[in-house]
C-alpha cells in the first residue's frame, strides 16, 4: 500500500509513541511504500529544536519525497473551497497533503482523521 506520511505520524515517531513505532515496523515488514512531501517536512521541522533535526533526517531517509505539481495545488484549493461552502475549515497544509496523496494514489497515514475526512482521500490510522 502506498502511504503518504502525515505530520502527526512523523511527530509521533520523533516522540517515541509506541503505536507509531509499531506502525512504522509493520509498514516496512509488509512492503508498504512510504512517501512524504515538503508540507509535512516543513510542519514537523517548524516545531523542532535545531539539535533534533538529525533525528528527523534519519526518519525520512527511507521515505520517498514527492512534489506533485500545480494540478494537486488546484485540487487542494477546490477541496478547501468545498469544505468552506459546507461550513468546515480545511487548512492549506492538510489540503495539500491530501492532494499529494491523491496524486500518487496513496492513503494518508495519520491520527488526524477529522480533517482529512473533509477530502476524498483514503486515510490509514495507527
Amino acid at each position: 500500500m502506498r502511504l503518504l506520511l502525515d505530520s502527526t505520524f512523523v511527530i509521533d515517531l520523533l516522540d517515541g509513541v509506541s503505536e507509531a513505532i509499531a506502525r512504522q515496523r509493520r509498514m516496512f515488514e509488509s512492503g508498504d511504500e512510504p512517501f512524504t512531501n515538503e508540507v509535512v517536512i516543513c510542519e514537523v521541522r517548524a516545531g523542532m529544536k535545531h539539535r533534533d533535526a538529525p533525528q528527523l533526517i534519519g526518519i525520512l531517509e527511507p521515505v520517498e519525497f514527492i512534489q506533485p505539481g500545480p494540478e494537486s495545488a488546484l485540487l487542494a484549493g477546490e477541496w478547501r473551497r468545498s469544505a468552506h461552502e459546507r461550513g468546515y475549515k480545511l487548512s492549506s497544509p492538510d489540503a495539500l497533503i491530501a492532494a499529494a496523496a491523491a496524486a500518487i494514489d496513496a492513503a494518508v497515514l495519520t491520527r488526524n482523521v477529522k480533517d482529512f475526512a473533509l477530502t476524498p482521500v483514503r486515510v490509514e490510522t495507527y
